[in-house]
């Protein structure tokens, strides 16, 4: 199935600063959460959501102040980012799940471009780009075979393209024959691949457009290559990136927290003590990931720890976090009970949602490499971690 509707370029205005940035995605929280349930169909995308993030200039604000953006991706403002995160995931997991990797997509290209590559994706981005990480695939990879003209062109798919049809500058990565893996940026709109929406057929996550996309016949040019063969998968950047996803995630647990208490509210319930109770306990846990977030951040901040210590302790948080939201859900249901979960109510979009999103990769061997690094480093636990 050919799917294609590459949207209309807005001028973004200026980037807010870091904090800036952070306030702006909390005060359209409330409006992409009022927004949510228009665009939850499957091969639907938030395409209106997404124009509010260009207007607030958030598409930008990764990129370097040198380079028109907040520098929300620089390791002194990983805080910033992640609260930016966390409140895009609070108003709409979809939203934040394509803005999380349009996020990513940039710190890549800043990390491993060269200094004219940069700048042209960055001058794509500010213009109003949507940018994005597609590397999952199945049996049929993406290759990238040699022209004699010096070009590449492209065989294979990728899935869970997520954006499909909507990021005009994904980054995919593509294997050389030489079985080096290499990352390249596709200009999406004019390069066109095939969008397959019938692969899409999810519980959750509806909107993000998760499609299989097909390059089979594409050619790029050289200048389209991103680093060097390997360098995606370059520690600590590639699992310690996993606090940005954990952030989008504890948005929507934070959601879920926010429409239970209004749900309570609004039916007198709040002098229960059953239900204080399990209010009690929904906020330790939305406190203990917000926690983490911040344990998070000052460690991005810090110089010094090295690569092991990084992608351990995120390892921590992405697993942290991801049982928060697991422990969370049911108390929430409990909470509001079976009329909860009609329609028009949220929360049976939060809960499909949430629980799609937290099905990232690896869960089990996260959290086991975050075991062997405490079993392999004898500091007592006051100094384990990096104070």
């Amino acid at each position: 199935m050919f799917f294609a509707s590459m949207p209309k370029l807005l001028t973004a205005p200026a980037p807010p600063t870091p904090a800036l940035a952070a306030t702006a995605a909390a005060h359209l929280a409330p409006h992409l959460l009022a927004h949510a349930p228009k665009s939850d169909k499957e091969g639907a995308f938030p395409t209106e959501e997404f124009n509010w993030l260009r207007e607030a200039g958030l598409l930008a604000a990764p990129l370097p102040v040198a380079l028109g953006g907040s520098g929300l991706n620089e390791s002194a403002h990983t805080y910033e980012l992640l609260s930016t995160l966390r409140h895009i995931g609070r108003g709409n997991l979809a939203v934040g799940r394509v803005y999380e990797g349009h996020a990513n997509a940039l710190q890549l290209i800043g990390r491993f471009g060269r200094p004219g590559q940069v700048r042209r994706w960055a001058a794509d981005a500010a213009a109003g780009h949507l940018f994005g990480v597609w590397n999952t695939e199945a049996h049929d990879g993406v290759k990238l075979l040699p022209l004699p003209n010096g070009g590449y062109r492209l065989l294979g798919s990728k899935t869970f393209g997520s954006g499909a049809g909507h990021l005009t500058r994904p980054l995919l990565t593509a294997a050389l024959p030489n079985g080096g893996w290499q990352m390249l940026v596709l200009p999406a709109d004019t390069l066109v691949p095939d969008y397959d929406a019938r692969f899409w057929r999810p519980l959750g996550m509806r909107a993000s457009a998760s499609f299989r996309v097909d390059f089979t016949g594409l050619e790029v040019a050289p200048e389209q290559l991103l680093g060097q063969p390997g360098d995606y998968y370059q520690q600590p950047w590639f699992s310690g990136g996993a606090i940005r996803f954990a952030a989008v995630q504890l948005g929507g647990a934070e959601a879920i927290f926010d429409e239970t208490r209004r749900f309570l509210r609004a039916l007198g319930r709040t002098d229960d003590p059953y239900q204080r109770q399990r209010l009690g306990q929904l906020s330790i846990l939305v406190a203990s990931g917000q926690h983490w977030l911040r344990a998070a951040a000052d460690l991005a901040a810090r110089p010094g720890p090295d690569a092991e210590t990084v992608v351990a302790h995120a390892n921590l948080v992405r697993s942290a976090i991801e049982d928060i939201c697991l422990r969370l859900m049911p108390l929430a249901e409990r909470c509001v009970g079976a009329r909860g979960l009609l329609r028009p109510e949220p929360f049976e979009r939060l809960h499909r949602d949430l629980t799609h999103y937290l099905r990232q990769p690896a869960p089990d061997a996260a959290l086991a490499d975050a075991g062997r690094y405490a079993l392999e480093h004898p500091r007592p636990a006051h100094r384990l971690w990096p104070e």
